[in-house]
């Protein structure tokens, strides 16, 4: 997947927000409006910072499931997932503040054999019923050895886009970039029931670097 190479530390999805900010700040210099300057001035580093792009270290091991996302684990339990794998799993939420990386990596090489989008509500990504509720794009996936995994993209209270780079048929490589969400959400991420969870409650994890778990 061509995404996994690139080397720049922003996200080109921050452009249309970054640029039109720096271009105000500079008028309002120029304009002696020192104030105003200030304050797009400081908004517009927010803005570059939001839509930072690192680079990661992706640890070795084909069966250990990679976070897909930064943020705070907010919720690992069993449950059974109705709509595209149609079975029991282990289910692991991660919250993604403002301030984290919104970058999403994916977590296991694969090929992506069913997506689905659909539109909702914007209720606060930390909240269960964000999960069924708001705006989100499921990617269920399939291993080479045949184990299927689902991870949906999840709108959060501000967030009102979700981006995704790759679609149904793509085959993808672990640790390599496949999207991200504007401003605040949530990422769920749906293993399989025997999986050897590493994952816990409260943990702060890094996309494409922690370990969720190892698949059995």
């Amino acid at each position: 997947m061509r995404r996994s190479t690139q080397r720049i530390p922003v996200a080109k999805e921050g452009a249309i927000f970054i640029l039109p900010l720096a271009a105000l700040s500079l008028i309002l210099w120029i304009l002696w409006f020192t104030a105003c300057a200030g304050f797009f001035s400081l908004l517009t580093l927010f803005v570059v910072y939001f839509f930072r792009d690192p680079e990661r270290s992706i640890p070795p091991g084909e069966k250990a499931v990679l976070a897909p996302a930064d943020g705070k684990i907010i919720k690992v339990e069993p449950c059974w997932e109705e709509y595209l794998l149609k079975g029991p799993t282990l289910k692991v939420s991660i919250f993604m503040s403002l301030f984290n990386v919104h970058v999403n990596r994916i977590p296991l090489t694969g090929r992506i054999i069913d997506s689905s989008y659909q539109t909702g509500k914007f209720i606060r990504a930390n909240l269960d019923k964000a999960s069924t509720m708001n705006e989100q794009n499921a990617l269920l996936m399939e291993t080479p050895d045949g184990t299927r995994l689902l991870f949906v993209q999840i709108a959060g209270l501000i967030a009102r886009r979700i981006v995704c780079w790759i679609k149904k048929g793509d085959v993808v490589e672990r640790g390599c970039r496949f999207g991200m969400i504007r401003f605040g959400s949530r990422v769920d991420v749906y293993l399989p029931a025997n999986t050897r969870l590493q994952a816990q409650i409260g943990q702060k994890v890094l996309g494409g670097q922690t370990i969720l778990g190892v698949l059995t």
